[in-house]
């Protein structure tokens, strides 16, 4: 008999990640990512906002740069994986969608989507 490792870190020879598992865990990390970094800095943005020229200028000062464009488009990614994913596990609480097609189909299409909207948003505010 082949001994194969029994414990939960089977990541690597012994286990093959799939689309599933994968878009479940960029789910928790995506909201995650949003609670702690996306809220923060949206109201950084609106106590800016609301504090007058000097105060927004300096936000978008940090913000413009590339470092804070490249946080933005994660951000926005981010938002629009996790809409459409969590619109996905709401199909799933009815009961439907739930065979192994249909669950990489939708998985497939959240990504789709997410990218599409990303790029539409970018375009909405450019």
């Amino acid at each position: 008999m082949k001994q194969r490792p029994l414990s939960p870190f089977m990541i690597g020879p012994y286990y093959r990640p799939q689309l599933t598992s994968m878009l479940s865990i960029t789910h928790r990390l995506t909201g995650v990512l949003l609670s702690l970094v996306g809220a923060p800095l949206m109201l950084w943005w609106l106590a800016a906002v609301s504090s007058g020229p000097d105060a927004y200028r300096s936000m978008t000062a940090v913000l413009g740069g590339l470092p804070g464009l490249a946080l933005g488009l994660v951000l926005l990614f981010s938002l629009w994986f996790h809409f459409f994913n969590g619109v996905r596990h709401l199909v799933w609480d009815t009961g439907r969608m739930l065979e192994l097609e249909a669950a990489y189909r939708s998985g497939w299409a959240v990504l789709v989507l997410s990218a599409i909207c990303t790029v539409i948003t970018l375009g909405v505010l450019a």
